[in-house]
């Protein structure tokens, strides 16, 4: 007999949009803080100077009014843990203006106390459901911008990184549905996956441990699974603790 389904997590709306402008706020406030040529240095993201990244933040964050803005939807089309398997990797094209997104979403959200259904381009979710992916957007964008410009660290908000972080787990486990193989990411997610024996006591056969940032970055391709456990950052033991074939995720 499968394993019974899992219920769909559950994200707390308000800490989900407190989370969401604090980590806007860090990533505007570090931006704002770049020379021309600083804002002038490539990024890892394949062709996109730090510039051109700032820009792209500011456009996954119009992307939510852009949302509401479509006509009105009636049912959920993607369940949230499958958005990171089609995550959207372009914006319509806004002026690089974060300070302006940022007071225009804090705008939104105080006229949308609750969570219509929104069309977010690659399918219906409710609006606090779609929060939760910006704070992806967010956390990478931060990480991005870190690995750019030598000397910032552009600061992770605590609840933005353990929202990305269960995302991006919650994605892997529908990817790979299954019992036989534990993913732990302390202290925000653990998940099962994998085909094979289930897992019901003890120590799991097949267990692979990193730290968030590190698994954000695996998820979302910023770091191979190769160079993760050569230098260490991945614990994985068990024949079935090899994750290289499913990350990253997708999108």
């Amino acid at each position: 007999m499968p394993p019974a389904q899992k219920r769909p997590r559950k994200y707390d709306p308000l800490r989900t949009r407190t989370a969401v402008l604090a980590q806007l706020g860090a990533v505007r406030k570090a931006v704002e803080g770049l020379d021309p040529g600083q804002l002038a240095l490539p990024t890892r993201r394949e062709g996109m100077t730090v510039r051109e990244l700032a820009a792209q933040v500011a456009a996954s964050v119009v992307a939510v009014r852009q949302a509401v803005e479509r006509p009105a939807q009636f049912k959920q089309t993607l369940p949230l843990a499958e958005w990171p398997l089609h995550r959207e990797v372009a914006f319509t094209p806004v002026p690089l203006d974060l300070a302006g997104a940022e007071a225009d979403l804090r705008a939104l959200l105080g006229d949308h106390a609750g969570s219509p259904l929104v069309d977010t381009g690659a399918g219906v979710l409710p609006l606090n459901e779609f929060l939760v992916t910006r704070a992806v957007e967010l956390v990478l964008a931060a990480d991005d911008l870190s690995d750019a410009v030598p000397g910032l660290e552009v600061p992770q908000d605590r609840h933005a990184l353990a929202a990305a972080t269960r995302l991006l787990a919650d994605a892997l486990a529908v990817k790979a549905p299954g019992g036989s193989t534990e993913v732990r990411v302390p202290p925000y997610a653990v998940v099962q996956c994998v085909e094979g024996l289930r897992h019901t006591r003890g120590t799991p056969p097949n267990v692979v441990e990193t730290g968030p940032l590190t698994w954000v970055r695996l998820a979302t391709g910023r770091l191979t699974w190769a160079d993760a456990i050569a230098r260490a950052e991945v614990s994985a033991s068990g024949e079935r603790a090899d994750l290289s074939g499913l990350l990253p995720l997708g999108g």
